[in-house]
């Protein structure tokens, strides 16, 4: 935490559609400067937390601040670049057409020199330079994909959301878009980023918050969150049982990729962890030490499913 005002700070946030709890209770503070992972299940409130900070819609109750400004403010929304999960630009436009029309709304520069030198420099830095005269309607999704990042980055603003950035992108376009990512952090830019994709937040993110149904289960830098040292055991043909009898040696959960995951536990302990798991009619295949992933962390604050036959 710093005495600086942070880029985004809510307190209690809640959004309700009729009976429908969107958001409950959402506190969460981003600094300046970072790079911070927003995830969660699905119906975790991920995209209704979007639109409140976007001011796309408005919260039922709590509140908070973007940029030093209430939510909700017009003024802000020219210092904030948004990245939607689903987008389409026309397909008869340019490349360069497209950031050009985004550059006239959100009144990037003062000047026409300066807008043409803020949109030149967005196309190279997402790599479509060679490609602004061409029409959107023939890029690949990988390209489109660049385009909007072009959008979201123009003039560098204060506060970059992306929602969803790689879904969809092979691993060679994922690869570009941390490239991306990582860029405009150092050129100022405080991003926001809300995947499901927990690979990528772990390679690209300074800090995390892990929420679900509206409430932050877990957040802070990804180094302390992941520090605690982890046995991780394959295994099948363990009944579910069995599972929870394993918690003797130390707190255990169970990721979708069926590896039990030991918390907290000593290395000297596995002999007896394999011959537990044996005793009951397990088979193991791998015994591995080190830290836990965020998918570990996150299947353990959110809940897993059970080990495969």
């Amino acid at each position: 935490m710093t005495a600086d005002p942070a880029i985004v700070d809510t307190h209690g946030l809640a959004k309700r559609y009729g009976r429908t709890d969107a958001l409950i209770d959402l506190t969460l503070r981003v600094e300046a400067g970072e790079i911070f992972g927003f995830l969660g299940p699905n119906g975790a409130g991920k995209t209704t937390a979007v639109k409140l900070l976007l001011g796309l819609a408005r919260p039922s109750g709590g509140g908070g601040t973007v940029l030093g400004t209430p939510l909700g403010d017009r003024a802000t929304r020219r210092d904030i670049g948004y990245l939607p999960e689903l987008f389409r630009y026309q397909p008869w436009l340019r490349a360069r057409e497209v950031v050009e029309l985004h550059a006239g709304l959100r009144a990037v520069d003062d000047g026409a020199r300066a807008t043409r030198g803020a949109i030149d420099a967005a196309l190279v830095d997402v790599g479509l330079a060679d490609r602004a005269a061409d029409p959107v309607g023939g890029f690949s999704k990988g390209m489109q994909q660049r385009l909007g990042l072009a959008v979201a980055l123009l003039g560098t603003p204060r506060l970059v959301v992306l929602d969803e950035p790689t879904s969809a992108l092979d691993p060679v376009g994922r690869a570009d878009v941390r490239s991306i990512v990582r860029r405009a952090r150092d050129a100022g830019s405080t991003v926001f980023l809300n995947s499901h994709l927990l690979t990528e937040v772990e390679r690209v993110c300074d800090r995390v918050a892990i929420v679900d149904h509206g409430r932050v289960l877990a957040s802070g830098r990804i180094d302390d969150l992941l520090g605690e040292p982890t046995i991780r055991v394959r295994a099948t043909d363990l009944p579910p049982e069995a599972v929870a009898q394993l918690g003797r040696f130390g707190s255990v959960a169970v990721n979708d990729a069926g590896w039990l995951l030991f918390s907290g536990v000593d290395a000297e302990r596995i002999p007896d962890i394999v011959d537990a798991i044996v005793a009951a009619g397990g088979r193991v295949h791998a015994v591995d030490t080190g830290r836990a992933t965020l998918e570990d962390l996150f299947m353990r604050l959110v809940g897993g499913g059970g080990l495969p036959a």
